[in-house]
């Protein structure tokens, strides 16, 4: 039997579980078909998915399982298990065994010990977890979990702040040039273009006569931003980057932010997301119903000068409320010169399911409807302030291509 026949038949059995073990091994030469190193990822993956393998046991072991899989109740053989999935397991797959476990074992004293909760791979899911559950998790643990939290939220603005912030300012700095020179402001595009009758062919140089620089000077809150987000417990992950992106924006002297959570209540998060983003998600509350229209009237109060307004509706579009009232004031607004927009998605994991003659509706008024991954994003509201049609830069980033 080849090597490669015989990784397939280890992946296989690894794949479907200890009850494919006689079959498969029929297939083999006789040797063993998981080795040492197999054996443990296999106890660990059937820890979760081997049907046999009950969490809740008493003993913390499954009732005929021959490994003795199940976690149960035991801190040691929690921490052991963390341990082994992220040796074996690269970290994406990691994150789906930490929620599989936390769903399909309810194993949710992960979150409820710090020592353990210390051990957690710390990421979307996770992050959604905690706030699904976080008027359950116990006072020693909540330190842990803030710390847990506050370790995703610095990863993502890590990840954005620096190219929204660049999509901000290139936005709304390029007006008229200055005589005051600053090396960020260099109009590097003007200055060649202007001075290329300087070019010395000789030495192949450029010698500029003269040297441009934008205005850096701009009034404070040229713009206002609202995010209005729908916490429904399907849009998560959504959730959690609008409001990190939320407090990017409110970071920014050149932006008034609004960020406004709904379900079938409003609750305005503004103040939370200037000061602590970090507090801001422990103050959503995931799931419930949904009353879109409810969220835009109140959103429409902070909209003064209708030009220099952009709003963000990150939505699945699923309304509990008047569906025709919503979609008119979304019309309404858009008309009125709003930069309006709606996100159907604001994830990595694609668009999830979604009402597509709600979403159809609105582009047929222009309101361009569509999931987008947080790393496109800075390139949607450089466009959005520099007042390009949002139809067709919707349809820039959703294909990546840049005009």
């Amino acid at each position: 039997m080849t090597t490669l026949v015989q990784e397939q038949l280890k992946r296989w059995r690894l794949i479907l579980g200890e009850a494919s073990e006689k079959k498969l091994q029929g297939y083999s030469t006789g040797s063993e078909l998981l080795d040492e190193e197999a054996l443990l990822m296999d106890e660990a993956l059937a820890a979760i998915y081997d049907g046999t393998a009950t969490g809740g046991s008493d003993d913390g072991a499954g009732a005929s399982s021959s490994r003795k899989a199940g976690l149960g109740p035991s801190a040691p053989k929690l921490a052991k298990w963390l341990g082994d999935i992220r040796t074996f397991f690269p970290p994406d797959v990691v994150s789906i065994i930490q929620a599989d476990a936390i769903e399909r074992k309810g194993l949710k004293q992960l979150l409820f010990e710090p020592e353990l909760l210390s051990q957690v791979k710390p990421d979307i899911q996770m992050v959604a977890t905690l706030m699904a559950l976080k008027g359950k998790i116990p006072e020693k643990t909540k330190e842990t979990a803030r710390q847990l939290v506050k370790a995703v939220v610095d990863e993502i603005v890590k990840r954005l702040s620096q190219d929204l912030r660049r999509a901000v300012t290139g936005a709304l700095n390029r007006r008229q040039h200055s005589p005051l020179p600053t090396s960020t402001g260099l109009d590097w595009h003007t200055t060649i273009r202007k001075n290329l009758k300087h070019f010395d062919l000789e030495r192949k140089l450029l010698i500029p006569e003269k040297v441009y620089f934008f205005d850096r000077a701009r009034r404070s809150k040229e713009w206002t931003v609202i995010l209005d987000i729908d916490q429904s417990g399907s849009m998560a992950g959504s959730v959690i980057y609008a409001s990190i992106i939320g407090s990017i924006f409110a970071s920014m002297p050149a932006l008034e932010t609004r960020v406004v959570a709904f379900d079938t209540e409003v609750v305005d998060l503004s103040e939370q997301c200037a000061n602590d983003p970090v507090d801001m998600l422990f103050g959503i509350q995931l799931g419930g119903g949904t009353d879109i229209n409810k969220s835009i009237a109140y959103c429409e109060s902070f909209i003064a000068e209708p030009q220099k307004t952009l709003f963000i509706l990150v939505s699945d579009l699923y309304e509990g409320g008047n569906r025709t009232a919503m979609i008119q004031r979304l019309v309404d607004m858009h008309q009125a010169g709003v930069k309006t927009l709606c996100l159907l998605a604001l994830s990595d994991q694609g668009v999830p399911s979604y009402d597509d003659a709600i979403a159809n509706r609105l582009a047929g008024h222009g309101i361009p409807c569509f999931g987008c991954s947080p790393d496109k994003l800075p390139e949607l509201i450089e466009g959005a302030l520099k007042g390009h049609d949002l139809v067709h830069l919707a349809d820039r980033v959703k294909h990546g291509s840049r005009a």
